[in-house]
């Protein structure tokens, strides 16, 4: 069940949100006036949202590029691909 919470718990109860945000690894919504009006949640789990959100759009534009060409790869293809890819960048460093 989410946290909801008034804003001003953010200025009077920092600690506890903060922990409760870092235990839960949810995010606590807070409501100004009885409105939604900001989510706090944890460095980690915003990071982790990003990468999700990060993957699912790569996911949808594999699907939109599966779609639109006939061209497929083996897995063997694109691991040998990505290891010559990401030996080629170590080179350069």
């Amino acid at each position: 069940m989410p946290q909801i919470r008034p804003v001003s718990d953010l200025r009077n109860n920092f600690a506890e949100i903060s922990s409760i945000v870092h235990e839960s690894k949810q995010p606590v919504f807070l409501t100004k006036n009885g409105y939604a009006d900001m989510v706090v949640m944890s460095s980690e789990a915003y990071e982790k949202m990003q990468f999700e959100s990060e993957v699912y759009f790569k996911l949808k534009e594999a699907e939109l590029e599966a779609r639109t060409t006939n061209q497929r790869f083996s897995h063997k293809e694109v691991f040998a691909e990505l290891k010559k890819q990401l030996t080629g960048r170590l080179a350069d460093e």
